[in-house]
């Protein structure tokens, strides 16, 4: 995939693992929705999490794009993260996010519950700003294929902007 193809890929999707450094131990994941804002990805999370406190101390990020259809392609976002906590903005994403998760549009009816929801969560929003992305060309065996000719190559990273 080239840059374009790349930026397309992460806007065309919805779901991505969330990858940080731990003080010790291997790296945490965890599978989350995000939403495009302009270029940069906004998470939902509460702020006792550790994807919230951790941005605070180590600000680089790992999100690993996933296309959810058969067979399975993704594309890893490398990129600084900063937590937000504007209350509006907070009670946005989770709208955003609750229409992701639905397939439909959360009513503007709902917007009090999802504040006080926000609220009692003590929601924030970690807004993550792509470097570059990585991405390895898919390799997949169908039926009746014996993987004789299946080859695989190096992947190549290349600059978000």
């Amino acid at each position: 995939m080239d840059q374009a193809e790349r930026r397309q890929f992460v806007r065309e999707h919805r779901t991505c693992v969330f990858g940080y450094a731990r003080k010790q131990g291997p790296p945490s994941m965890s599978i989350v929705y995000y939403v495009m804002d302009g270029d940069d990805m906004l998470v939902s999370t509460m702020a006792d999490r550790a994807k919230a406190r951790v941005v605070a101390r180590d600000p680089q990020v790992s999100l690993c794009v996933l296309d959810e259809s058969w067979p399975v392609t993704y594309l890893v976002v490398y990129g600084e993260a900063r937590v937000e906590t504007d209350p509006d903005a907070v009670v946005d994403l989770m709208m955003k996010v609750g229409a992701l998760m639905s397939g439909e549009k959360v009513p503007d009816a709902a917007r009090p519950a999802v504040r006080a929801m926000a609220e009692k969560e003590q929601r924030v929003v970690v807004r993550v700003t792509p470097l570059e992305t990585f991405e390895t060309p898919p390799k997949h065996l169908y039926a009746g294929d014996d993987g004789s000719k299946l080859q695989h190559g190096l992947g190549a990273t290349l600059p978000w902007r």
